[in-house]
This record gives structure tokens, sequence and C-alpha cells, in this order.
């Protein structure tokens, strides 16, 4: 008989908000009564599934502790072939009423195909189980919380020490006992702790942290590959210069990630002062604003050209975010301007980003040339945010720039898109003086209330979609209908015109 062929599981499964479970810890609850007879000892458990199908393939993530007994098992071999190409973490086969132990045929397939096979006593049901691993989950996020937080409050006593780039890079070192380096969009070392990694791993460190550098439009804010044994990441930090932290470490543990984030906030906001004059001039503009100065004497400390983009952020799966999580997304982007939150609204972030300042004009030839238009800072889609960015804007006209980003983010949330920019008044409709267009906004929506006018700029940016429009609002679909039908009334139109739509746009979009 041929040597069958090694199913490959999943290259990725999607991660539970939970760190994984040792196999061993889950065998060495004795009240389980549970009995490895088959397959490797290691395996993570990520979930239980209880599943009698004779197939259970398409149902399954990857990671799973999979709970059978057996009823409609009919080819062993296959069977297990299955669950290993699915990624399935083991087998649990309970005995009785079925078979009364565990077929001898799947006991030899769990051992050709390398997946773990527990036998389940018939006095222990599958929900046991099951309760068995949530709690062992809970246990273990709960030391994980606990690490990250004395790691939290590690990093932030380094942080107050005299010297304190070294001293945090020193403590990150030791939380992941591993090395922990400060490069230059070069590679050039500026600081480093922990020993040193092998010299062919100390040179893939540095390859990868030149991929996340931010010399160039587009570069990703981290990245992570692995050496032989060796775990690498990297992190670029907020500012101009292109400084990347990079770890090198020889495992890697639930919460490492966080702990990195953390480190990376705090390196990004001390080695702000090492960017330049601008970190400090933005700051004395800050301080003057709230001692009330206006935004036109503060403008030229924010930069002479005074573009600024505003983006409104949400974490995707729901969840609220903290000032760390805050902080390491305005790292990412490269800006310390960065508000976690406010009481109305504790789950958008905001972002105020400096523009790119406009180019200046070719030396030389006759007469003087204007300047190029400003062009807006690429903002890439960031895995688990939805972004809302607003158009360049000057420091006057930030309020409008503000409401524009969280219409953005609305819109981006109702389409289910990572990303969406609120780009600026183009063609046909910029050759329109601004003034005249938006005195013709204001006389034709006059008649709206603002409720109203934000309905029916929603509903049109969505193009007419009564439940996208609901989710972005955070109303019923049935009041959707109820503005919009009002807003008819109100302008003595038929919204179902396209020249009426596209009127309106225009006026909407003029406001």
């Amino acid at each position: 008989m041929d040597e069958p062929s090694m199913p490959t599981p999943p290259a990725t499964a999607p991660q539970p908000p939970a760190p994984p479970i040792p196999l061993t810890e889950l065998l060495a609850r004795e009240d389980l009564g549970l009995r490895r007879i088959a397959g490797p000892a290691d395996a993570d458990l990520l979930w239980v599934h209880t599943s009698e199908m004779a197939d259970p393939y398409p149902y399954l993530l990857g990671g799973e502790l999979l709970l059978s007994a057996g009823v409609l098992l009919t080819d062993p071999d296959r069977y297990v072939a299955r669950l290993v190409e699915a990624g399935a973490a083991a087998l649990g086969f309970g005995v009785r009423p079925v078979y009364e132990a565990v077929p001898e045929a799947l006991v030899e397939a769990c051992d050709r195909y390398g997946l773990p096979l527990l036998e389940v006593p018939p006095e222990t049901p599958f929900t046991t189980i099951a309760r068995a691993v949530w709690r062992l989950m809970a246990e273990a996020r709960h030391r994980e919380l606990r690490r990250v937080t004395r790691a939290q409050q590690a990093l932030a006593t380094a942080a107050a020490r005299p010297d304190p780039v070294p001293a945090v890079l020193h403590q990150l070192a030791t939380q992941l006992s591993g090395r922990a380096v400060l490069l230059t969009a070069r590679g050039e070392e500026v600081h480093a702790a922990g020993r040193r990694p092998h010299p062919e791993a100390a040179a893939a460190l540095t390859r990868l942290a030149r991929v996340v550098a931010r010399e160039r439009p587009g570069s990703p804010a981290s990245a992570t590959d692995t050496h032989g044994d060796t775990h690498l990441a990297a992190y670029a930090l907020g500012g101009g210069e292109g400084l990347v932290l990079s770890l090198a470490t020889h495992r890697r543990e639930p919460g490492d990630h966080t702990v990195a984030g953390i480190a990376v906030v705090l390196l990004s906001l001390l080695a702000a002062p090492h960017q330049g004059a601008d970190a400090a001039d933005r700051s004395a503009a800050l301080v003057r604003l709230l001692l009330g100065a206006t935004p036109a004497e503060v403008a030229p400390l924010l930069g002479p050209d005074g573009p600024w983009t505003v983006i409104h952020a949400r974490r995707s799966d729901g969840t609220t975010p903290d000032a760390l999580t805050a902080g390491a997304l305005g790292a990412s982007l490269g800006s310390a301007l960065v508000d976690a939150g406010r009481e109305d609204d504790d789950e958008t972030v905001r972002v105020l980003l400096p523009a790119t300042a406009s180019e200046a004009p070719p030396q030389g030839g006759g007469g003087e040339e204007p300047r190029q238009p400003p062009q807006p800072r690429t903002v890439p889609p960031h895995p688990g945010w939805t972004l809302g960015v607003s158009a360049p804007a000057p420091l006057a006209a930030l309020a409008a720039a503000d409401t524009r980003a969280a219409r953005a983010l609305a819109h981006a949330e109702a389409t289910r898109t990572p990303l969406k920019v609120d780009a600026p008044v183009t063609g046909l409709a910029a050759l329109i003086p601004p003034d005249q267009a938006a005195a013709h906004a204001r006389t034709l929506l006059a008649p709206l209330t603002p409720p109203l006018a934000d309905t029916l700029r929603c509903w049109l940016s969505l193009h007419g979609s009564w439940d996208r429009t609901a989710v972005a609002l955070s109303v019923h679909r049935n009041t959707v209908r109820q503005r919009i039908g009002r807003c008819a009334e109100l302008l003595d139109v038929d919204l179902n015109d396209m020249d009426v739509r596209t009127e309106l746009w225009f006026a909407l979009r003029r406001e």
C-alpha cells in the first residue's frame, strides 16, 4: 500500500480573542479522564467543536479540538486526512454508545498523519470538555493581561529615567527575552539592548527594518519574519527620520505584540525631540491655542503652508481603544497628535496628520510660476482599524475637515471598507468660485434642518441605499425613509431624478 501524501494545514486561521491552550494542560485535568492514545503530545487548541458529520472539513476554522462519537465514521483514513487538511489541532473520540472502544483503524490513521487522538470516557460529556477549555483560556488570558500590565509599568518606569531611550530598549529586551534595536532608515544602529542574535539573523533583522522605514509612501507600519528559530519583528516609529524598532526573540508568547506596541508608543514620543525643530514648534502652537491665541497666530508654527489631514478611526472588531492603542495608531501614521476619544464618543480615535506641503516652483525661467496645490499624504489601510480621512485643510478649516473625516468613517463602516478618503472637490465642480458655490448651496438647502441635510448627504453618498445609510447614521432604515421623504417635500423635488441628485450632491459638498 502506498504511503499517503500528507495534507497541508491552512497557512493562517482566524485568531480567537484568547491565547491558545496547550493540549498537555487539558490532559492534566484528571477530572476529565482524557487519555492520549495516538499522535504527538504537542498541540495548541484555539477552540472546541463538536461534529458527527462524515466530513466536517467545510465547517472547521483550524486549531480545533474536534469532538465526535463516530456516528458516520466509515473511512478513518480519509476522515483524519481531511481533519489535518482543515488544520484541526486534535481529535477527541467518545466511546459508547456507538463504539465500545476507539477503532484501531482510527488510531493508526492519527499516528500516520500526526494528529493527536484523545479517548473520551463515557462519563465525560463533550460540554464538560468545552467548559474546561474555555476556563483554561480565561486563565491564560488573565495571565497574559497581568504580564502586559507588569511590562507596561516597567517600560513606563524606564521612560522616566534620565537616559530613557536606552532604558526602554533594555527593559523591552528583558520583557521579551530577546534583542531590541533602534535603527535608522539606512540600517544604522542608534541604541541596542539584549543578547546579540546570530550574524545572519542580525542581517535579516536589518533588512526587515528597511521594509518599514518611512522613506517611501505606502511603507507598512510593521513587519515580521523568521530566520531559523529566531522570530523577527520591525515597527516604524513616528517622526520624520524613519526610525525603526527591531526585535529578535527565540520564542513568541501571547502578549508580545502588545508589549512591543507599548514600547513603540513610548519610543515614538521619546524620539520626537530628535526629529528636528518641527515637533517643538507644533507643541508650542498647541500651547498657545490653549492659552487663547487665534488659529491665524499659531498657523506659522504648525507649518508655513498649513494643510492638515484629519483622520477618524474605529476598531474593526467593535472594541473600545485605550490610550496606548490609539497612540500606537498615531505612531504608525506618523503623528503624535492623537485624541483617544471624547465623552460623547469614546470609540473613535482622531489623528491630526500634517499633509504634504506644496512643492516649490522651479527656479529660473520667465516670470514666477504658482506653487503646486498641496497633495494629501497617502494614508494606507491599517489592519484592525476602519479609517475615515479628510482632504487637506488649512488650520482655520479644521472643524470642517473634522466633520468630513467623521462622514468618511461612517461611509467606510456602512460599506464595510477599511478606508474612505473624502477627496477634495475636483473636475467641473472646481471651476465654480467657492464663494458662489457656497452661496448657492445655502440657498438651495435652506429648507433643511442639519439632521435632514446630513441624512440626505449620507444617502446620496451611498447611492440611495436605505440599509447602508441606516448603518452609517446608526438609525433604523424606516427613519432614513421618513427623513428622505421629508427632504423631498421641503425641497419640492423628485429625488429619483438624476439631475436633481447631482445638483443636491454638488450643494451638499460645498455646504
